[in-house]
């Protein structure tokens, strides 16, 4: 599990279980590299179409849910979480600020954790 450096809210939440990527994927190692690629790209992704999104609660709602779940899936519980409490609400700056500071760390820890695999 990686979850260096977190403080505030989450900071109990790991940033990227690689144990439960791990069950998730069998120990397969390449599918755990290329998941962890796409969470990458999804969150920045995301993180634009928010930033975007205006006044649509819909949309707002419908991104968050489907971040939520990709993030959890493979693991980065914080981004998930982080989502989960913004979800049910409506886009403004200190949501998006909130969601963008996890979704930063994660994506450190995602390069770090290709970094160290790729050694």
């Amino acid at each position: 599990m990686l979850d260096k450096g977190r403080t505030g809210a989450g900071a109990d939440t790991a940033l990227l279980d690689g144990a439960h990527l791990h069950r998730y994927t069998g120990g397969d190692v390449a599918l755990e590299v290329e998941l962890y690629g796409l969470l990458r790209g999804q969150i920045v992704s995301t993180l634009d179409a928010l930033a975007r999104a205006g006044d649509d609660a819909v949309l707002w709602q419908r991104l968050l849910h489907t971040l939520k779940g990709a993030a959890r899936g493979v693991g980065a519980m914080a981004l998930g979480d982080a989502c989960a409490a913004q979800e049910s609400g409506a886009n403004d700056p200190a949501a998006l600020e909130a969601i963008r500071t996890v979704a930063d760390e994660t994506l450190s820890a995602i390069d770090t954790e290709l970094e160290r695999r790729a050694a």
